[in-house]
Formats: C-alpha cells, sequence, structure tokens
C-alpha cells in the first residue's frame, strides 16, 4: 500500500469567513473522490487543526499500490477537485507518500 499525505497553507489574502467556505470545499472535493478512482482505498481530508498547527488542511489518502497512486494524480476526477478547488486557494503545499 501506499499512503499520500499533503498539508497545506491557504494564501493569507482569504478572510476567516472565507478560510472556512475553502477548507470545506476542498474537503467535500477531495473526500468525494472516494469510490470514483481504481485503488483509492481511504481518503481525508483534517480542517481543524490545533492551535499549535503551522497549516490549515491536511489529506490522508491511501492506495492499493503505486500504481494506484500514479492513476489516481491523473484521473479526471481527481485533477477536477485539484486544478478547480485546491491549487487556486493554496500557498504552500507540503507531500509526503511512503509505502506502508
Amino acid at each position: 500500500m501506499v499512503r499520500h499525505i499533503i498539508v497545506w497553507t491557504l494564501k493569507d489574502t482569504f478572510s476567516a469567513e472565507e478560510k472556512v467556505l475553502v477548507k470545506q470545499g476542498i474537503k467535500e472535493g477531495l473526500e468525494g473522490l472516494q469510490g470514483q478512482i481504481p485503488g483509492l482505498l481511504e481518503i481525508h481530508v483534517y480542517t481543524e487543526g490545533l492551535a499549535s498547527s503551522t497549516a490549515d488542511l491536511m489529506l490522508d489518502s491511501v492506495f492499493a499500490d503505486e500504481a494506484a497512486y500514479q492513476g489516481y494524480k491523473k484521473h479526471p476526477a481527481h485533477v477536477a477537485v485539484a486544478d478547480g478547488k485546491v491549487r487556486p486557494n493554496v500557498a504552500v503545499r507540503l507531500c509526503m507518500d511512503f509505502e506502508c
């Protein structure tokens, strides 16, 4: 299995209210991919970190294998969420992928 974890920081141009809406949209979009992409076993987006957090959101996803993960990256449903809800709103992206 492959675990794909991303943490994002949103652009600093958003008000607190806008951040809530943007985070909700990202969470709904990414978690909505469950069942649409072959080999995607789990996908969770966390939006409510503790005050000590230095990121706004975290994606935690698990794939059956490396091939499934590579397929996810190019899958049209994922690309639509990434291009429509994530990339336009994010200032910083950090990623860690590993076999588990």
